[in-house]
């Protein structure tokens, strides 16, 4: 299987914006994913996958996560990712 190509980068218009994103991630003892949301603040740094481009954008700053979620930061994908900053 080939490795996706990764490239990064930094949108100036996005960094410091506070947003929401939400996303799936596996409940604890079972083969089942769940709803997880996330707010806190865009750093400006995203990384594409693939091609077409799949863009993921860094939020840093964490001010709501799931309780078990282990990071102080997540990458989310630009189509679940949610301004709250105009």
């Amino acid at each position: 299987m080939k490795d996706l190509e990764i490239r990064s980068g930094f949108d100036p218009n996005l960094s410091g914006k506070r947003a929401e994103c939400d996303g799936g991630g596996p409940v604890p003892g079972g083969r089942y994913a769940a709803r997880q949301e996330f707010s806190g603040t865009l750093t400006g740094d995203y990384r594409d996958h693939g091609e077409p481009p799949w863009r993921w954008y860094l939020m840093k700053e964490l001010t709501r996560k799931p309780g078990d979620y282990p990071h102080d930061a997540v990458w989310c994908e630009s189509e679940s990712l949610f301004l709250l900053d105009a």
